[in-house]
């Protein structure tokens, strides 16, 4: 379990986030962002769904290990925002996990991107992580 409140902590977190950064986009495109940045995020940081994310990944899906055991990830608050205009967004997750050595952390923070595709689905797609 990681250091810090644990779960306990993650309502006041989200309470945080939502206070500091007020909502700015339709709750059908907030809620799909949060979806995906989720999936996202495990994918990356556990390697289980990248295959779900080739324009993200590309040939890394197998180059990089995963750094996080699955079932060790928790997010613990997650916002989707404007990123600059209505096409694009930010998903903003503050997380938790278990390293393959068992070593617990909190508050990490990652931000993924997601620009708004024309039309079709998906209504957004994730830009390949830096």
């Amino acid at each position: 379990m990681p250091h810090g409140e644990g779960p306990a902590g993650d309502e006041a977190i989200q309470r945080s986030l939502d206070t500091a950064w007020p909502a700015d986009l339709p709750a059908t495109d907030e809620r799909w962002l949060l979806a995906a940045g989720c999936a996202l995020l495990r994918a990356d940081a556990t390697g289980v769904g990248r295959d779900r994310w080739p324009t993200v990944f590309g040939g890394r899906r197998r180059a990089a290990a995963p750094a996080f055991k699955p079932s060790g990830l928790r997010i613990q608050a997650a916002v989707a925002r404007q990123d600059g205009s209505p096409n694009r967004a930010v998903v903003h997750l503050v997380w938790a996990a278990v390293d393959h050595g068992g070593t617990p952390t909190d508050g990490r923070v990652t931000d993924l991107h997601f620009t708004r595709t024309r039309k079709g689905e998906p209504p957004w797609i994730a830009r390949p992580l830096i």
